[in-house]
C-alpha cells in the first residue's frame, strides 16, 4: 500500500468515521481525481454508499449548486470537497458548509495536493490535538489579543465570550466541519473591537503580498494586487468586508507555501479571514478569504502565546 492510500485509509477511518451504510459525497475535479480514487477505495472497504460528483473544467467557475446538486448534498450523510481553489466560487464553498453543517457533516480540502495528502494527513490526530487545546486555553476569553510580526502587522481585538473551534481533524459528527489536512485552532474576533494593520504574505492561495487596515472590525484600506482582486470579488456585499475568523497554525508537519490550505496550519503563523465567521461571531456572509501573518508575536492575558514564530506554551 503506498504513501496515498496509506493517508486515505487515516482520513476515512480516523478523520471522517466513516461507517457502513452511511451516504458518501465525494465533490472532485480532475485534478484531484488520484486522491478521490483513494478516498473512494478505503470509503468502499468501509462499505458507506459512495456516489463521486466530477466538476468538468467546462462548467466552472461555478458559483451555485444546480438543483440535481442540491438534492443529492443535502441527502449525503457527509460530503467531501476537494475542488481546485477558486476565488470566485466563493459563494458555492459557502452553500457547500452551510449544507453540509445542517444536513451531515463536511471535510473540506480545496486545493488539496498528493503530496500535502501523504504528508499530513498521515499524521498523530490526538497529539495535534493535545496541543490545540493548550493554545485554545491560552487565549480563551482574552479581552485583548495582540499580533505583531516584523513586517510591521500589528492588530488588537478581543475574543471575549467567543467559541473556539479545535479543527483537529475529527469529523465524525452531524454537524461537524473541518478540513484536511487538519490542524488550526481558530474563533471569530468580537468584531467592533478589532483595529490595526495586517502585512500579510498570502491571500485565499497564490494571491500575494499586501497590507490591509481595520477599524471596527472592517476592512477600510488595503493594497496588494490578491487584496484588490478579492475585494473586486466582493463587489458591493458589505459583509465580505468584515472580519470573520482568527486562527493559528497547530499542524507541525505544515510548511508555508502557496497553499493557504497548507500555509495556515504552519507554526509560527497565525491567518485572518474577511467574510462569514463560521457561526463563531455575528457577520454572516457568501464570502470568505484567509489571510496569512508568518513570524507572528501574539499576547495575549498578560503572556507571550507566540514569540517571533515560536510557540511559548
Amino acid at each position: 500500500m503506498n504513501n496515498l492510500y496509506k493517508a486515505a485509509e487515516k482520513a476515512i477511518k480516523q478523520s471522517l468515521r466513516l461507517r457502513k451504510g452511511e451516504r458518501f459525497l465525494l465533490v472532485t475535479d480532475k485534478q484531484k481525481m488520484e486522491i478521490a480514487e483513494a478516498l473512494a477505495y478505503w470509503a468502499k472497504e468501509r462499505g458507506a454508499e459512495t456516489t463521486t460528483y466530477l466538476m468538468t473544467e467546462t462548467l466552472r467557475p461555478i458559483t451555485q449548486p444546480t438543483r440535481l446538486f442540491k438534492e443529492m448534498a443535502k441527502k449525503a450523510e457527509i460530503i467531501a470537497y476537494m475542488l481546485d481553489s477558486r476565488i470566485e466560487e466563493k459563494p458555492f464553498r459557502g452553500y457547500m458548509v452551510k449544507v453540509g453543517m445542517e444536513n451531515s457533516r463536511i471535510c473540506m480540502m480545496p486545493g488539496l495536493t498528493k503530496d500535502m495528502m501523504e504528508r499530513l494527513v498521515n499524521i498523530d490526530f490526538a497529539k495535534m490535538d493535545a496541543f490545540a487545546k493548550k493554545a485554545i486555553k491560552a487565549l480563551k476569553d482574552a479581552d485583548c489579543v495582540l499580533v505583531e510580526n516584523p513586517e510591521g502587522t500589528k492588530i488588537e481585538f478581543s475574543v471575549k465570550g467567543r467559541k473556539w473551534a479545535n479543527d483537529n481533524g475529527d469529523i465524525s459528527r452531524k454537524g461537524y466541519h473541518g478540513n484536511l489536512p487538519a490542524g488550526e485552532c481558530f474563533t471569530a474576533p468580537v468584531e467592533d473591537t478589532f483595529n490595526g494593520k495586517l502585512v500579510i504574505s498570502l491571500i485565499d492561495d497564490k494571491l500575494g503580498h499586501g497590507v490591509m487596515e481595520f477599524e471596527k472590525g472592517r476592512l477600510v484600506k488595503f493594497k496588494g494586487n490578491g487584496i484588490e482582486a478579492i475585494v473586486k470579488n466582493i463587489g458591493k456585499d458589505e459583509t465580505g468586508l468584515i472580519i470573520g475568523e482568527f486562527g493559528i497554525g497547530t499542524n507541525p508537519q505544515a510548511r508555508i507555501t502557496s497553499n493557504m490550505l497548507e500555509a495556515e496550519k504552519a507554526f509560527g503563523t497565525a491567518h485572518f479571514a474577511i467574510g462569514d465567521s463560521y457561526g463563531l461571531g455575528r457577520n454572516r456572509s457568501p464570502h470568505h478569504y484567509d489571510a496569512l501573518v508568518n513570524k507572528v508575536t501574539i499576547r495575549a492575558k498578560g503572556k507571550y502565546i507566540v514569540k517571533d514564530g515560536k510557540f511559548l506554551i
